[in-house]
């Protein structure tokens, strides 16, 4: 069935391939389809569900997908969550990755594994396309220090026609965008926009989280290494010892060159945030100490309350 033709003369990979885009681009809504256990010729990902699989609706508060393009979603997915309250709650880690606007494609990505559109067959997305948004987004997991997970791994996905494929394959290396090995042209850490939403994602990312000043900023190798003044004032404490915080440094990841308006003016105070990754100190966040900013000031107060995805589930 998978590679016969039909009396038009197009394959049935390529007829599959327009549904998945026109299904993706015109927000259409599929109310009932047909499962079949299927395992692509060149693709050992496949699997077969144990639980009869259901096309229900994309929740709203399925932040991740919910304007995705479709409306409709399989559940089980292809991430193998059974449950909504599961895919939610993996989705929720990814909310402030396409909020980085890393890759165009990154959402459409991983919708079309937490919030697979509703086919007679799953179509998982194309190996390229996985490629594409890994290469643009790891290095600003890297800044966070999560790597790109397992559950990830692109040589996962097909290669086939029979996939979900949104950036064109054959792009020129005119037309890509050109970033020098584990090098990230922006700084993640430093995003200057005063919005609530970005500090507490930043925080989030984050273990440890204080007031303070910057005393030197120094380069280190593709890094940059910011120490800090003594004084601090602890906001959120995580697994950082009082000893740690006398003489803490941390690290810009792959933060060389790219610009962070904060480490320019030693002047200011800021609200620092951070983490340990192996036996560095990284810098996940700064924003100028800012009270008269109701932005700033909600942040703050909700930084002890705000409930927080949880990435260790995620990024392993």
């Amino acid at each position: 069935m998978g590679s016969g033709r039909g009396g038009d003369g197009h394959s049935w990979a390529q007829m599959i391939r327009l549904v998945v885009t026109v299904a993706l681009l015109s927000g259409c809504r599929a109310t009932e389809y047909e499962y079949l256990n299927w395992k692509s010729d060149g693709y050992n990902g496949g699997r077969s569900y144990g639980k009869q699989p259901q096309c229900v609706d994309i929740p709203d508060d399925l932040r991740l997908c919910h304007n995705v393009g479709y409306n409709r979603m399989m559940l089980p997915n292809l991430l193998e969550h059974e449950s909504m309250a599961e895919v939610k709650q993996q989705a929720s880690s990814w909310v402030p990755l396409v909020h980085k606007n890393c890759h165009p494609d990154t959402q459409v990505f991983l919708c079309s594994l937490f919030a697979p559109v509703c086919l007679e067959r799953p179509i998982y997305p194309c190996r390229w396309l996985c490629e594409a948004v890994r290469d643009s987004c790891t290095p600003i997991m890297e800044a966070f220090g999560f790597p790109w997970p397992e559950m990830l791994t692109c040589d996962k996905f097909p290669q086939s026609d029979v996939c979900i494929a949104m950036t064109s394959p054959n792009a020129t290396e005119a037309t890509k965008p050109t970033k020098p090995t584990g090098y990230s042209p922006i700084c993640p850490p430093c995003d200057n926009e005063m919005k609530t939403d970005t500090i507490l994602e930043h925080m989030c990312a984050s273990e440890f989280a204080f007031k303070a000043k910057i005393k030197e900023v120094k380069l280190e190798n593709m890094d940059r290494k910011v120490i800090l003044q003594k004084r601090k004032k602890m906001l959120k404490e995580g697994n950082l010892k009082k000893k740690d915080t006398k003489k803490l440094v941390l690290y810009l990841k792959n933060g060389a060159g790219c610009p962070c308006q904060q480490l320019d003016n030693l002047g200011n105070q800021y609200l620092i945030m951070g983490r340990k990754v192996d036996k560095q100190y990284l810098l996940t966040g700064i924003h100028k100490w800012n009270k008269s900013s109701k932005e700033f000031k909600n942040a703050i107060k909700k930084l002890k309350t705000h409930k927080c995805p949880a990435f260790e589930n995620v990024f392993k």
